[in-house]
């Protein structure tokens, strides 16, 4: 009970804060949209990276390196930390100099214009929405199987469970309703502001709190060189440097953190920035927090596989259930689940925002026009669209689909394999409608292939994680996709001088 007491105090604290974020509030929808592009280094940082830190880097990182082994470092935190860094300085610099000159709050404006073509930003709404609900879904089953654990024998009568180590846990969907309800709620009266706020300090918390629970769960299994000696013992092949998994699946995992450049989330709070100046410090420390969380993630889960070795574990429960466990203060685990439960709240709160943004701007305004809406009625609207939204994921969430890792992998694949257009829109004078539609469409096609393959398909006969001649099927993707931008933006009509004179100005001559 006191583990609870603990957590609902910080949910309180967080709303708190959501909510005071909405006395800055200056009335405008670009405020409420991109916080009036007023954000400095330290928030930027704190919010990019609290954004791109989900119950996928916390919760399915440990699942995955419970059964893949410490392989999944390399898998994803090293390539992330490498490629998040250059995508921010390659593309997001040149993203936030272009939205905030022509006043872009979504990536469907900007593409839209510089494509020259409607049909693309309708086309890339439905597609990027329908990547950002699984990204949602990661979030609230992430929690629910969290807190399961941690809340164990609270209310033994009220929430009985077959398993007696759960027994009495809060379940997960009245976590993850009171989870989405507490999101909703700052959003939805702060906006990105107080998204931005609420990352901040969520940001803090759960580094702070996974460094704890390292440093803790270690003691208690005698140490780290302890710990390790009963992996070595008992599952040694989750020690093995490439993990349980082949050297053409572990470089083509690169591809995944691409995904990065196409967030649409991300997208909104690059534009957030005061200046340029102001991604310097995210370019620099993104790949230091990454290390700073990863690390004490994968190492708890390899060495959850030596200490459940034998049982039959859902990988989903190995974070929250090692926390239980082993860490027997009610004090302490309530701190370190309330830690958990910042990383993936930091995440939600953006990406619903960026879904109500999304809705107003390129669905509704775009169709009837800029001067069919004042401020008040695009915020409204922005509102409701949350709320619509926040209502659908949580009944998707119900359902608890696929592991919370190979979800979140199947999200970014999609994402990263569009990376082309973003890259071709800011760098590629010669990249046209044609070319972007056509690779669009690839990539959807490709993409749900391999989707129905791996999850409809393969989940029922129970095979592994999909491969394509050992490599991650995003690979293909990405390569179609790019294939197919390239060769018809070459043999169709170029964009118009006066775009190409807006989005590529001549550097002035001094």
């Amino acid at each position: 009970m006191t583990s609870l007491l603990i957590i609902c105090l910080y949910l309180g604290v967080l709303l708190t804060l959501g909510v005071a974020s909405n006395r800055f509030f200056t009335g405008t929808s670009k405020d409420y949209f991109v916080a009036s592009h007023s954000i400095g280094p330290v928030l930027l940082l704190m919010s990019v990276f609290g954004t791109t830190m989900t119950a996928f880097a916390l919760v399915g990182s440990t699942g995955k390196a419970f059964t893949s082994g410490v392989g999944v470092y390399g898998l994803m935190a090293s390539w992330s930390g490498l490629v998040h860094s250059a995508v921010f300085f390659l593309v997001g610099i040149k993203v936030w100099a272009i939205g905030k000159q022509y006043g872009y709050v979504t990536q469907c404006q900007f593409f839209r214009d510089r494509y020259e073509s409607n049909f693309l930003g309708h086309l890339l709404f439905p597609i990027l929405v329908g990547l950002v609900i699984p990204y949602l879904l990661i979030g609230l089953i992430g929690a629910g199987r969290v807190v399961l654990p941690i809340t164990s024998g609270a209310f033994p009568d009220l929430f009985p469970h077959p398993n007696p180590a759960l027994n009495g846990g809060i379940p997960p969907w009245l976590t993850n309703l009171v989870i989405a309800g507490v999101v909703l709620i700052y959003v939805f009266f702060g906006g990105l502001r107080g998204a931005v706020w609420a990352n901040t300090l969520q940001t803090i918390v759960f580094m702070t709190t996974g460094v704890v629970a390292f440093y803790l769960i270690s003691n208690r299994l005698g140490g780290m060189d302890a710990a390790s000696q009963q992996v070595l013992e008992k599952v040694p092949e989750r020690l093995a440097r490439e993990g349980m998994m082949g050297q053409l699946q572990f470089f083509t995992y690169c591809f995944v953190p691409l995904s990065v450049g196409m967030f649409p989330h991300l997208f909104q709070h690059w534009l957030t920035a005061k200046s340029a100046k102001t991604f310097r410090l995210t370019v620099v420390a993104h790949p230091i927090f990454i290390m700073i969380v990863w690390v004490p993630c994968i190492l708890i889960g390899i060495w959850g596989a030596a200490f459940y070795a034998g049982q039959t574990i859902n990988p989903n429960q190995v974070l929250g259930r090692m926390v239980g466990q082993l860490i027997h203060d009610p004090y302490v685990s309530g701190i370190l689940g309330a830690g958990i439960l910042a990383a993936i709240m930091s995440s939600l709160d953006s990406q619903f925002m960026c879904l109500g943004t999304m809705f107003t701007n390129d669905v509704i305004v775009h169709h009837f026009g800029e001067d069919h809406f004042n401020d008040k009625q695009k915020i409204l609207l922005a509102r409701c669209f949350i709320v619509l939204i926040v209502v659908i994921t949580y009944i998707l969430a119900l359902y608890e689909p696929a592991q919370v890792f190979d979800l979140g992998v199947w999200c970014f694949s999609g994402f990263g394999s569009l990376f082309p257009i973003i890259v071709g829109a800011v760098y590629w004078k010669r990249a046209t409608k044609a070319g972007a539609i056509a690779s669009v469409l690839a990539m959807a096609a490709t993409w749900g292939y391999f989707f129905y393959n791996d999850v409809i398909i393969g989940e029922a006969h129970g095979e592994d994680e999909l491969l394509i001649a050992g490599m991650m099927p995003v690979a293909i993707i990405f390569f179609v996709t790019l294939v197919v931008f390239v060769a018809v933006s070459l043999v169709t009509k170029p964009p118009s001088e006066e775009t190409i004179r807006k989005f590529f100005p001549e550097p002035i001559q001094k």
